[in-house]
């Protein structure tokens, strides 16, 4: 976004839809969980005009920023999982987050 002349708006986005399942699953089964034992569905919080599906479309962003995403949503909440442990390893503590992707290495 840096990069176009004049500020907008774009989405950044993988273009890919998972459901919740998915991500559930991937999210609890990085950490040896079954998101069952832990997640309960209640009715009460279903919108009544709920949309089928929601993905992201960042062809935008490519088109104008050359953007592209470097991993997908399920590897995403993987990163976010080791974030949310590493905070817990450190809390109270004063840290610098770091984050390192190998994708980000140069190479």
């Amino acid at each position: 976004m840096l990069q176009a002349n004049a500020p907008d708006d774009y989405v950044l986005a993988t273009g890919v839809g998972y459901t919740i399942r998915e991500f559930l699953t991937t999210s609890f089964g990085h950490v040896g969980l079954d998101w069952e034992e832990f997640v309960k569905f209640d009715e009460r919080y279903l919108r009544p005009t709920e949309v089928d599906a929601l993905v992201g479309d960042p062809s935008r962003a490519k088109e104008e920023l050359g953007w592209t995403p470097s991993i997908d949503g399920l590897e995403l909440a993987k990163l976010m999982v080791d974030a949310d442990i590493a905070a817990l390893e450190h809390e109270g503590n004063h840290w610098i987050d770091t984050v390192s992707l190998d994708s980000w290495r140069a190479k």
